[in-house]
């Protein structure tokens, strides 16, 4: 046996069922390997070692196991970092396996040689280390998967190429030998009774409850509803947390920040006490004014805890074990008038989205394309978003609900995960549709090409449905907003405007399917038919891009900003100001109206639904 064999071996004993990865001669040993053991665990094959990483990022998120990637020395150890980034700051256990020059050739300037200890030492500050005789194992893979499950982290063994070509021997009964086990065992920490028992006195002394949770409450979804309704409290989500609770009940403000909705700010503006559980939500400007509100704060890392808000009782503990011994000590609130306000709010934003996202556009508005989606999404759906405009639908038009999952890169918030996230999954769960929201810069970026991937992977999948769907707009278009509100600068066409691809019909030309859309009576049935497709599907929606992301509350300075791009001359400055104003204004407006199955509804068929 082959050091090589052994790491494969071990990784199977750890229940790794997939390596997502790319070949190249620094990990010629392991690809051996893996023809000696009939590919097991299994080797997924990316177009790029960045999307191997995602795809491992992805995998991880929706199967709770560990994603472990794979590349060769050099420019393959350095294509990974951007995707490993993207794990470590979402706190996604990822473990990297990386090859090396042989020993011999080390600190000869040798070809591919990269100082991989140096370069990785921030990215697995946790545990990156190198093997260098065959008794280093099993330690080293078991310390790498146990500290990325532990720490929630990413990890990386490096290998050089003739360690992985040596004779297996484990190691003895020694001096200076370091045997391992498998196994992480199972532990739920929890805070003192006496910081439990004072939590319990401020959420209590609140008259106006808040709560705000993030991806560390997943595990706690039951608990965080009854403390809710305890509390008479509403619930805003951090956007990592967005499938943690469901946006179909009535206390669930949605989205949190830039990307978030009106009445989560309201939420956090007009509370006396907040509740953080599982977040580590950056933005403390969308959080109460620091001598506003009484704050609790639970999560199971003491390295996050007391950050973004002076937090009166820091609980150090798992949130479902915690909010468990927490419940007893807190009161039902009787007055409930705080609780019907923050009801009375949701159900009127989701009114205002519903226009919102029958606003007409030229030629087709993104809020309805994402807006049309939520009705249908599956009950098993999962679903991906890309950074850009794209996660602002996914995070104002989409309510998951019940089994439902959804993410996207929300710390990197790097371009380039929506695609290679849905593979990721669809290896996590087969039997489960994946849907990817991306824009067209996105798609271009690495998207396409993934589609790929997805082509040659489809039949392993007993669900075939992967869903792609470009906002092709033919611009980047959150920074030329960003442009426009941070800077009131008019937009740069030299490094906004993006050519324009058909992307159905390339996903047709590798035997995928797909549709381009360029009216709005389309849209649905575009759904409809990606939704009973048998393979993976393309749609390419021809969007508006002068509909603008408005953030839940637009201070005066960032609408100055904005008119000054207008002012010096944006070229997009006529649609920008039409759709502005058309999309504010429905805030604006009182009580319901009847629900537009879509833009233009109740004009004749024929019509392409724009005024």
């Amino acid at each position: 046996m082959k050091v090589s064999d052994y790491i494969l071996q071990r990784l199977r004993e750890w229940e790794v069922d997939h390596v997502f990865a790319y070949a190249g001669d620094g990990i010629n040993g392991l690809l051996a390997a893996w023809g000696r053991a009939d590919d097991n665990p299994r080797f997924v094959q990316s177009r790029h070692e960045e999307m191997s990483a995602f795809q491992a990022v992805g995998y991880a998120k929706f199967s709770g196991k560990v994603g472990v990637c794979a590349a060769t020395s050099g420019p393959g150890a350095i294509h990974l970092l951007n995707g490993l980034y993207d794990a470590k700051l979402d706190h996604v256990p990822v473990v990297a396996l990386v090859g090396q020059t042989n020993r011999s050739a080390m600190g000869g300037s040798y070809q591919q040689e990269v100082d991989l200890q140096n370069l990785y030492k921030d990215v697995a500050s946790d545990f990156c280390e190198t093997a260098t005789v065959p008794e280093q194992l099993p330690n080293l893979i078991d310390r790498a998967i146990r500290t990325a499950y532990a720490r929630r982290t990413v990890t990386a063994v490096i290998v050089p190429a003739d360690v992985q070509e040596l004779d297996y021997s484990p190691p003895t009964h020694a001096f200076k030998m370091v045997p391992s086990s498998r196994g992480l065992g199972r532990y739920a920490p929890v805070p003192a009774d006496d910081d439990v028992r004072r939590a319990a006195e401020v959420l209590n002394a609140g008259e106006k409850v808040a709560v705000l949770i993030g991806q560390g409450a997943r595990g706690a979804r039951a608990e965080v509803e009854e403390a809710a309704d305890v509390l008479g409290a509403g619930v805003a989500k951090a956007l990592l947390g967005k499938d943690v609770l469901p946006d179909d009940l009535p206390f669930v403000t949605g989205a949190i920040g830039l990307l978030g909705t009106r009445p989560s700010y309201e939420l956090m503006r007009d509370c006396d006490t907040l509740l953080m559980i599982g977040s580590s939500f950056p933005y403390t400007q969308f959080m109460p004014e620091l001598d506003q509100a009484r704050g609790v704060q639970i999560d199971i890392d003491p390295h996050m805890i007391g950050l973004r808000y002076p937090f009166e009782v820091n609980l150090v503990g798992d949130a479902r074990e915690t909010l468990r011994r927490l419940l007893p000590h807190l009161r039902r609130k009787e007055e409930r008038s705080w609780r019907e306000k923050v009801e009375k709010d949701v159900a009127r934003w989701w009114e205002v989205m519903q226009r919102r996202a029958a606003v007409d556009a030229d030629p087709i508005n993104p809020e309805y394309v994402v807006h049309a989606l939520d009705g249908r999404l599956p009950d098993d759906a999962i679903v991906t978003a890309d950074s850009g405009s794209a996660a602002n639908w996914y995070a104002r038009h989409l309510r998951l609900r019940g089994r439902m999952r959804g993410s996207l890169s929300g710390t990197l918030a790097t371009m380039g995960p929506g695609v290679p996230y849905a593979i990721g999954a669809k290896f996590a769960h087969p039997d489960r549709p994946a849907i990817a929201l991306v824009g067209d810069g996105a798609m271009q970026m690495n998207g396409m090409m993934e589609m790929v991937t997805a082509a040659k992977y489809r039949r392993r999948w007993s669900d075939p449905r992967l869903i792609v769907a470009v906002l092709n707009n033919g611009d980047l278009n959150q920074v030329t907003w960003e442009m426009r509100a941070m800077s009131g600068a008019p937009q740069f066409e030299e490094s906004q405007a993006l050519p324009d691809l058909p992307y159905a019909e390339i996903a047709q030309r590798i035997g995928l399917d797909g549709v381009r859309v360029e009216k709005p009576k389309h849209v649905e049935s575009a759904w409809d038919r990606a939704l009973s497709a048998d393979r993976p599907f393309v749609i390419d929606f021809r969007t508006d891009p002068a509909v603008p992301p408005i953030p839940p509350h637009a201070e005066p300075d960032q609408i100055e900003a904005a008119a000054s791009a207008i002012l010096h001359g944006d070229s997009d400055r006529a649609s920008m100001v039409r759709q502005g104003f058309k999309a504010k204004v429905q805030e604006m407006l009182p009580g319901t109206r009847r629900r537009a199955d879509r833009p233009g509804a109740g004009a004749d068929d024929s019509s392409d639904g724009r005024s």
